[in-house]
């Protein structure tokens, strides 16, 4: 158990910074804590800013991962819009952008991930956007059924955001460098759902299409150029394109970090006073027997439990199989895996429209996405966790 003067900094404000310091707490810890959050708001959840809460049926209220209660009940110090600047670990301190230094004997860095804005010409006009923050959705939910949307991306941020503005009534035209949505990840069988899902919906799928650069078009709107010469006017584009990790402080305070900070599966670094968690970590999987890169949400959490018991002393290591669900309009996908690729699969439909698709590579179970097919999500990752034999 941690020590009543010890002080804990957990820098980042999603799920596994919350998660850390709710651990802690929960396993015993007796330190001062101090969870230092960019953003304005106190931690949410960031799933529905493409879901329920794009398409209207959530808002602000339902998106705490906790009440300001629940900080003030755990002790715990909520500082939002402090910004961390840069990490001394030889007074050691973090330093705010503003100069403020904030000390601390164990860090837990949880500063997540940026959506990837590449360098295409045009990308910094105001009809182009992401989404990972609330501000974010709150634009798209602006947009009505005389607008167009072009979604430049097929990940899962990408078709979920497709399918929540097509169902508020918004023209979307969807975007991608592959052949069908997600086909490299999931393969044919699942692209060809996802697309059938989207088409439904009224997404227009332009495959095989990259984005070129965006020029002006009136007051408001862009227009998209495309790699093949064709253009398009849209009233507002959303790069889907993936994320980048923030472990630019790890790797300026001299930590291992490339494309995520590398921590064993108790989220320790190779220096003992700093754990990482959440989608910044490459993180030491004690079940599949190497390090991953994961961007799922219950992974955050996950991670963020483990940080925090180790904090407070207690054994803890990161061993389970990652897994999300994601929903597309009305449909949820369930994956479970490792997620760090495959060389065959086993396609398995099922009744209206049931399917489980199971992964596997060298001879090894490591994955398996399912829809309306629990019971396969489920046994999927007992196998996968047991590193099953291929079948």
């Amino acid at each position: 158990m941690s020590g009543a003067g010890e002080r804990i900094v957990i820098v980042g404000g999603g799920p596994a910074a919350q998660a850390a310091a709710g651990a802690y707490r929960e396993a015993g810890g007796a330190g001062t804590v101090t969870i230092l959050a960019r953003e304005p708001d106190p931690p949410y959840e960031r799933p529905p800013l493409t879901k329920d809460f794009l398409r209207g049926d959530a808002g602000r209220k339902d998106l705490p991962l906790a009440d300001a209660s629940w900080y003030k009940e755990c002790a715990i110090e909520l500082r939002n819009g402090a910004e961390v600047a840069e990490l001394d670990l030889g007074v050691p301190a973090a330093r705010l952008a503003d100069g403020e230094e904030v000390g601390f004997d164990r860090l837990v860095l949880a500063t997540g991930a940026d959506p990837l804005v590449p360098p295409i010409p045009g990308a910094d006009r105001a009809a182009v956007q992401t989404v990972r923050r609330i501000g974010d959705s709150e634009r798209l939910r602006e947009l009505g059924s005389s607008d167009r949307v072009l979604v430049a991306g097929s990940g899962f941020i990408g078709c979920e955001a497709a399918a929540s503005l097509a169902l508020r009534g918004v023209a979307v035209t969807m975007a991608m460098l592959e052949e069908l949505p997600q086909i490299d990840r999931l393969g044919r069988e699942v692209a060809e759902r996802f697309a059938e899902w989207l088409g439904v919906l009224g997404v227009e799928i332009l495959p095989e299409a990259e984005l070129a650069q965006i020029d002006p078009a009136g007051d408001r709107a862009a227009r998209a150029r495309f790699d093949d010469g064709h253009r398009e006017v849209f009233d507002r584009i959303l790069l889907a394109l993936g994320v980048e990790r923030n472990d630019g402080l790890a790797a300026a305070a001299g930590l291992t970090a490339e494309d995520g900070i590398e921590v064993n599966a108790a989220m320790a670094t190779a220096d003992p006073r700093v754990l990482a968690a959440g989608d910044v970590a490459f993180a030491f999987n004690a079940s599949a027997g190497r390090r991953l890169r994961v961007e799922h949400w219950g992974e955050a959490l996950n991670m963020g439990e483990v940080a925090g018991k180790a904090l407070a002393g207690a054994a803890s290591r990161w061993d389970v199989a990652p897994g999300f669900w994601s929903t597309i309009g009305e449909r949820t996908i369930k994956y479970v895996g490792w997620g760090d690729g495959w060389d065959e699969l086993r396609f398995e439909p099922g009744d209206d429209g049931a399917f489980a698709c199971w992964y596997g590579r060298d001879g090894e179970l490591v994955g398996v996405a399912s829809h309306l097919d629990d019971a396969a999500y489920q046994r999927g990752r007992g196998l996968i966790e047991e590193r099953a034999a291929w079948r």
